[in-house]
């Protein structure tokens, strides 16, 4: 029995793409039950809304506290009997009101070798302090930014400080190492 998802999406949705599509392909027993956006313009709005997926979107601004909004995504969440939240790119730190309703069973991707540079702009962060190497981390969302425990990493080689093609190595890697670690999570 495929594994209720929520993909929760802050950018362009290219790693709720990427799930989909292995989902779509038979790689992934899963079952996208709904995408969440705190970014109403973003284009995994498109990309949800081309597979037939429904969206949530929300504005933080348009509720009086954190724990308004996420308990009325918890009541979703839970209408549509959503087993993980699967974070693709939403840049918002996950609050209690989440965390207790979806203990150890919200993930996460981050563009870098955990616990070297956390939070925003990692890419950037890995590039200032000339590192050789980079990469990937799926982990388990907690109360901290990027601290979780760590599932799965893939390391990538830092092309000449050519951050271009470094992101775009490290975003083919995050689709392939997010699938296939959903995937062994999902199986046990």
């Amino acid at each position: 029995m495929a594994t209720k998802i929520a993909v929760f999406a802050s950018g362009r949705g290219s790693n709720f793409q990427a799930i989909q599509e292995a989902i779509e392909r038979g790689e992934l027993d899963a079952k996208v039950e709904l995408v969440v956006t705190d970014k109403p313009s973003s284009y995994v709005v498109t990309r949800a809304d081309n597979f037939g997926i429904p969206v949530h979107a929300f504005t933080a601004k348009s509720y009086e506290s954190k724990e308004a909004y996420e308990a009325e995504i918890v009541s979703l969440l839970r209408d549509k009997q959503v087993e993980w939240i699967v974070l693709a790119g939403y840049m918002r730190l996950v609050g209690k009101t989440l965390l207790s309703a979806f203990s150890n069973r919200i993930v996460n991707i981050h563009p870098s070798l955990l616990p070297s540079f956390p939070g925003k702009d990692a890419i950037g962060q890995a590039m200032d302090h000339g590192v050789k190497v980079t990469g990937v981390t799926v982990h388990l969302v907690d109360e901290g930014m990027d601290t979780g425990p760590i599932l799965s990493q893939a390391a990538i080689e830092v092309v000449d400080g050519n951050r271009e093609e470094t992101e775009n190595r490290i975003h083919a890697m995050e689709h392939v190492l997010y699938t296939k670690t959903l995937k062994q999570l999902f199986e046990k």
